[in-house]
């Protein structure tokens, strides 16, 4: 959902209590770009003026900082379990839709990464949960006889994310992306194009 955003510095326009479920997507988005360029201590302030929405609306909807990293997270693997889904989905596409995912979200690394030492076991059991649901989407996609497919070697197709997630390094977005394709290319794995999926 594409939705268009207040500039900074702009008091933005109420738009009543209909607008609710415009108001969270905004705030997702928001809260994507702002974690992106800022990092997960950015103010909440810049998110909600981000987003077009007032604070109050943001705390109406998150009522913390977890929450709308939970929520940018869960779109993270929403939006991977679309492009899975998709009519006639390849893995490389679903590929380059995590790949993009991993070049926008530190956080969404942590994820795939999560052994639940830096959060509890409720922290622990969503990163799990979201991990697995990744490991679905992308080996409902999987052809016989892709190298990250055998049946002996079970954990090789989440260990090939791990390995890609931790090239993912860089000052840019760009080379970011440019640093997980290597990644790939080195794994021999071939990778769509790196975007997000906009079904």
């Amino acid at each position: 959902m594409t939705q268009h955003l207040t500039p900074v510095g702009r008091r933005p326009a109420n738009r009543g209590p209909k607008a609710a479920a415009g108001n969270r997507a905004a705030l997702v988005d928001a809260a994507r770009e702002i974690f992106t360029a800022d990092g997960l201590d950015a103010p909440l302030s810049r998110i909600a003026r981000r987003a077009g929405v007032g604070q109050g609306v943001l705390y109406r909807h998150f009522p913390d900082r977890h929450a709308i990293a939970a929520a940018v997270l869960e779109e993270n693997v929403r939006q991977i379990e679309q492009a899975a889904a998709a009519r006639g989905a390849r893995l490389d596409t679903v590929l380059g839709v995590l790949t993009w995912h991993l070049t926008q979200s530190a956080a969404f690394i942590g994820l795939l990464h999560a052994d639940g030492a830096n959060g509890g076991p409720s922290v622990a059991a969503f990163a799990r949960d979201l991990s697995e649901r990744v490991e679905r989407a992308l080996r409902g996609c999987l052809r016989d006889g892709h190298r990250l497919g055998a049946p002996e070697r079970p954990d090789d197709l989440m260990l090939a994310v791990a390995m890609v997630s931790g090239a993912v390094t860089g000052p840019t977005r760009e080379e970011r992306a440019r640093r997980a394709l290597a990644a790939w290319r080195l794994l021999g794995v071939t990778v769509g194009p790196v975007r997000p999926f906009e079904g």
